[in-house]
């Protein structure tokens, strides 16, 4: 157990190591927000294996909601610099999103708060209170970011769908005290729908964009691709609200669409990959 916890946190170590070098390098300053967060998951896996090895008993949960909090903040802040971006180039018509500089400082704040609440009183009434405010907000974030051309790219829809599952996720966090809501139907929005989905997303459009391929060029399999996890996620999540008796069978549905998803993801991008030199013959 102890080689484990080293090994882990080494590997959480090299990581920051890795991404801190290129940002230091060339003195993107504005990239410490990303390389704060990546530094806290190693001390979110010491606090875990604190709990294991029982020298702080309350780590387990501590350790391992930290870490999920920490990777849904990355999300947050990754969605946040490209997503309207990425919706204003593709949609196929100009259009101009709007983003609000209060709301991106409240989001910020209330999310902090929010994550030490969830800590020190896990499921409380602070917790869904804060979860409550932190849905109103990145709804309203939302709304300023949608517009009817997303439905025409699976790498738009994939990601705002990513992003609305997250907000789906602190819905279901605040009814946990109020409506008797099992927590782990929030814990699997914002893991499986909200990270799963976006992270995806972002990996499929990577994939494409940096081997020099036009992400315009319509991709069927993308579409059955995202479906499956978007499924998965309604499986996972809804399913098990309307009809909980059956909550095995969803679960594993749930599984089969999460690996058909990926499976498929290897299948159209690792041949991209493997093929090297770019299609447009630029470096990288």
């Amino acid at each position: 157990l102890a080689s484990a916890a080293l090994a882990e946190t080494l590997f959480a170590i090299l990581l920051l190591i890795a991404i801190a070098r290129p940002v230091i390098k060339t003195r993107q300053w504005k990239q410490t927000g990303i390389l704060s967060k990546v530094a806290l998951l190693p001390c979110a896996n010491l606090l875990f294996y604190a709990g294991v090895l029982g020298i702080f008993p309350q780590g387990v949960r501590a350790g391992l909601y930290s870490g999920l909090y920490l990777i849904v903040a990355l999300v947050l802040v990754m969605a946040r610099r490209v997503l309207p971006f990425f919706i204003e180039k593709g949609a196929g018509y100009p259009v101009r999103l709007t983003n609000r500089r209060w709301l991106d400082i409240a989001g910020l704040l209330v999310f902090f708060i929010f994550w030490i609440a969830d800590i020190l009183q896990p499921d409380g009434f602070a917790a869904a209170v804060l979860a409550g405010l932190l849905f109103i907000l990145h709804t309203l974030r939302m709304a300023g970011w949608y517009t009817p051309g997303i439905w025409r790219r699976p790498l738009l829809w994939s990601l705002y769908g990513g992003y609305g599952f997250l907000v789906i996720g602190f819905a279901l966090k605040a009814a946990v005290p109020i409506f008797s809501v099992s927590p782990l139907l929030a814990l699997h929005a914002f893991a499986y729908g909200g990270i799963g989905l976006f992270t995806l997303g972002m990996m499929t459009r990577v994939s494409i964009a940096h081997t020099g391929r036009d992400i315009l060029v319509p991709r069927p399999i993308l579409f059955w691709m995202f479906a499956a996890l978007v499924i998965g996620a309604i499986v996972r999540v809804l399913l098990p609200l309307a009809d909980p008796a059956h909550y095995m069978l969803w679960i594993g549905l749930s599984q089969a669409l999460w690996i058909a998803a990926f499976t498929a993801f290897l299948f159209t991008c690792l041949p991209m990959l493997l093929k090297p030199p770019r299609r447009d013959g630029q470096a990288g």
